[in-house]
């Protein structure tokens, strides 16, 4: 049975490429350029916003049947084709340059899989059941979209103004810490759902002594 290692990749800039260009090539594409991803589509056809994309520069198109060559010089590599022998070629092409690879709906082909993900900005929740049912991670994952609404993209850019200021300040890292824990278990979350700026600052300012211009 396979444990798998979780890790967040920082792919900026980074030759990704997606063998198919369908509605699943399509959404995969989606995420590797919200993460800064140079993406590359090697597939006959497009989706029309794949195609809109192309015309656009944010992804390259290699209008041509698969071919092991378009693996070179990529940091990882997705199979997500409709043919069960183009994407066993690709996971075996993958692998034997040493490369990241994901055929999508089949973890025995993949050396790395992707997580359900729940993201509010900069906050991201990763939910994995090892390949085992995707079905299931999709019920957690719109479980976890319920309990952390859009305040926590909120919360979380205003605890890393705070704590770009604190640190500023020089002080011992367990002081620095008291702080951050105080605010985090404060009712400032609450304070942002409702909007209520002047309590969000008072908050702030009552647990670190820092006045700051909050924007909700």
């Amino acid at each position: 049975m396979k444990t798998y290692y979780p890790v967040s990749l920082d792919i900026t800039g980074k030759r990704c490429v997606i063998v198919g260009g369908g509605a699943v090539a399509e959404r995969k594409a989606e995420r590797l350029l919200a993460c800064g991803a140079q993406v590359v589509m090697v597939s006959r056809m497009l989706t029309p916003q794949l195609e809109k994309q192309k015309k656009a520069n944010a992804i390259e198109h290699i209008d041509a049947d698969y071919d092991k060559q378009t693996l070179r010089g990529a940091f990882l590599v997705i199979g997500a084709t409709d043919r069960d022998d183009v994407n066993a070629q690709v996971s075996r092409d993958a692998r034997s340059l040493r490369l990241l690879v994901n055929i999508v709906d089949d973890p025995d082909r993949c050396n790395f899989i992707l997580p359900s993900l729940v993201q509010q900005g900069d906050l991201s929740i990763a939910v994995s059941t090892g390949g085992k049912s995707p079905a299931l991670a999709r019920k957690i994952r719109e479980d976890l979209q319920r309990l952390y609404g859009p305040e926590y993209e909120r919360m979380l850019q205003i605890m890393g103004s705070v704590r770009k200021k604190i640190l500023a300040r020089g002080h011992a890292s367990e002081a620095n810490k008291a702080i951050f824990e105080a605010l985090v278990h404060s009712d400032i979350l609450q304070a942002i759902r409702e909007k209520n700026r002047i309590r969000v600052k008072k908050i702030i300012r009552d647990a670190s002594g820092i006045e700051m211009d909050v924007k909700l």
